[in-house]
């Protein structure tokens, strides 16, 4: 039983000496044998055989129990390299959402290598200002899928590189212009190996004769830069856009405020989506998972803001040399007290001081420690003459030693630096600003939406972390679109990827199953074999009241040793009522005349019971005790 049961459980059996009176009965508090299941993948309950179970319910329940680990343990191997490899994964196929009837400017699931080759490029540029070692954009890029499966088939962009500039790009299947249609950015980012530091962001690069792809670099113009970014602790969520000024025709970036929510949760190891969209009444919303973490306006909500003021400080224009802006100054009036000495220290010695009896001037406050020694290793003449740490002169610890001084206190007449008093400078002109003038740059765009139309999509980012997966990406006008994207991609990794993390076995196991069904027949023995154990060993069968009795030497109701016992019981009672009734309520010598009486009677009892006990022997025959029998005792 026990080599059957050793890939799943551990028997533990406390000291098996068996009675030949019971063949697998422990004594009282021995009568345990529990199962402890050390298996992860498979739930099994905590079994406790009662000893009250005769000789067949235990070989039952062994046989069942023999059974049932038999059957696991012919799968169990096999069962759990099968869950490992497709528990994550889903049953179906990953099939890309149909976009056909919507308005999508681009949408790349990277399912396709060829297309992926094709479509996409890797930059070979060099970022301007950085030491020659690490200016150039080698970090690599695979079409692959991530490291926890969760569709199968399904592939994502993964930049591969750690710690190294990664710049990729693609065009988009048609330029989006920024006129009456809303804009949408939506895609999937799994930090696979969580995210120490570096940025996920997207960058939606401006429609331009001079755009080369294989030229990304930071300094490639970009209409919008869009996603998440992490240095320790600092967690950034971008949203930029570059605002040309009709004036000036300058670029310049204009940063979202920061969102509402906490996004430090969303750089975990799970897939995240992150979405932008941008009205044409110049508002905007973010979301990540579904959930708006920010929104505002564009006019409102960004730093610097879109539109510059109307006035703005002249340049030029300088504080004059006798402009007073002093609001107080020292009262020239004001004279030092004749009694104002500023050389007066702080604090003096005590004069109420006295040095204590005990104080010992001669003795040293430190001293060379006596009782440490010079290291085997040390060396004179790279170390220098050896000498003995100092220690606290023990002489000294009840008063003190060396040269006493009186402890200092503050001084009564001292008064410091005398300053003259401040008063209100009669001359005072305010606090001078320069002159305002108007903005040579000032503009008012009442409609920022209509930004700088987009040609490209890439990804130009540094990062410590390697294996950052990109997936589903989507640039529209259509909020069905996204919203089809979402339910049908992320949606699906969202479920499965919460369900494994939370620990949620059933849900794996179910999965299982509806690959192999014959399964779910391993589950049902599982859960009802253990049940109906348990209702056995809860409502057992009545037993053989007279053979447990045999069995344990226990008194039957018949048993007239048992009766007579009861009976002098009863008669010791009442001799000892007798004579209290006596001396209450009758003469001495009706008292003594009744104790006699009942010890007669008593006396004529025991002889009976002896000629009883005699027959009783005659026709039983003695029976042997076991050596290992325990000896009855008078106590019994």
């Amino acid at each position: 039983f026990s080599s059957g049961l050793s890939q799943t459980s551990v028997v533990a059996i406390k000291n098996q000496r068996v009675p030949p009176s019971r063949s697998i009965a422990w004594k009282e508090e021995e009568r345990r044998i529990a199962f402890l299941p050390f298996h992860s993948s498979l739930p099994f309950p905590f079994f406790i055989l009662d000893s009250n179970m005769n000789t067949c319910s235990y070989a039952i329940c062994l046989l069942v129990l023999l059974t049932t680990t038999i059957v696991y343990c012919d799968e169990a191997s096999s069962l759990e390299e099968e869950m490992e490899e497709s528990m994550p994964v889903s049953k179906k196929p990953y099939q890309v959402p149909l976009l056909t009837d919507y308005d999508v400017y681009l949408y790349e699931a990277f399912q396709s290598d060829e297309r992926y080759r094709k479509r996409w490029i890797v930059s070979e540029a060099k970022k301007d200002g950085a030491d020659a070692d690490i200016a150039k954009y080698d970090g690599q890029w695979e079409v692959e899928g991530t490291k926890k499966l969760i569709n199968r088939g399904d592939l994502g962009l993964v930049m591969k590189s750690r710690a190294k500039h990664s710049a990729i790009s693609t065009m988009l299947d048609q330029p989006f212009v920024f006129d009456t249609k809303p804009f949408i950015v939506q895609y999937e980012v799994q930090f696979q190996d969580f995210q120490e530091c570096g940025g996920a962001y997207i960058k939606l690069l401006s429609a331009s004769d001079k755009l080369k792809l294989e030229e990304l670099h930071d300094k490639t113009p970009y209409t919008i830069m869009f996603g998440p970014d992490k240095c320790g602790e600092e967690k950034k969520l971008h949203f930029i856009f570059r605002h040309q000024n009709p004036v000036t025709n300058e670029f310049e970036e204009k940063h979202a405020k920061k969102p509402d929510v906490d996004i430090g949760k969303f750089f975990d190891d799970k897939t995240h989506l992150y979405k932008l969209a941008i009205f044409p009444d110049n508002t905007f919303k973010i979301f990540v998972d579904g959930e708006l973490v920010n929104s505002g306006s564009l006019l409102e909500d960004f730093q610097p803001p879109v539109n510059p003021p109307e006035e703005i400080d002249d340049p030029d224009d300088k504080k004059p040399d006798e402009w007073d802006d002093r609001e107080k100054i020292d009262d020239s009036d004001a004279r030092k007290p004749d009694d104002w000495d500023e050389d007066e220290p702080m604090e003096i010695p005590d004069p109420a001081a006295v040095k204590p009896e005990s104080w010992l001037d001669d003795e040293q406050q430190y001293i060379a420690d006596p009782t440490a020694k010079k290291p085997d290793d040390w060396d004179a003449e790279m170390d220098g003459e050896w000498e003995p740490p100092l220690i606290d002169n023990p002489k000294c610890k009840e008063s003190g030693c060396g040269e006493w001084k009186p402890p200092k206190i503050h001084n009564p007449k001292f008064k410091g630096k005398w300053i003259a008093p401040k008063i209100e400078n009669p001359n005072y002109q305010g606090e001078w600003k320069p002159k305002k003038i108007k903005n040579p740059n000032y503009f008012n765009d009442e409609h920022p939406f209509t930004m700088t139309s987009i040609a490209g999509l890439g990804f130009e980012i540094w990062s410590i972390s390697p294996d950052i997966c990109f997936d589903n990406i989507l640039i529209t006008s259509d909020e069905a679109a996204a919203e089809k994207v979402a339910v049908e991609t992320w949606q699906t990794k969202n479920q499965h990827e919460n369900s494994v993390s939370s620990g949620s076995f059933l849900s794996r196991f179910a999965e299982a199953a509806e690959e192999k069904p014959w399964l779910w027949v391993v589950y049902g023995l599982a859960l009802t074999v253990p049940f109906a154990i348990l209702g056995y060993l809860c409502f057992p069968k009545k037993r053989d009241e007279a053979a447990e009795r045999k069995r344990t030497d226990a008194p039957s109701p018949d048993d007239p040793q048992s009766s007579r016992q009861e009976e002098r019981r009863n008669e010791n009672e009442s001799t000892e009522e007798q004579p209290s009734q006596a001396a209450t309520g009758g003469s001495d010598a009706g008292g003594t005349e009744s104790v006699s009486e009942g010890t007669a009677a008593a006396s004529e009892r025991d002889k009976e019971e002896e000629e009883s006990k005699e027959t009783e022997k005659k026709k039983v025959p003695e029976r042997k005790s076991s050596p290992r029998r325990r000896k009855k005792t008078p106590k019994d």
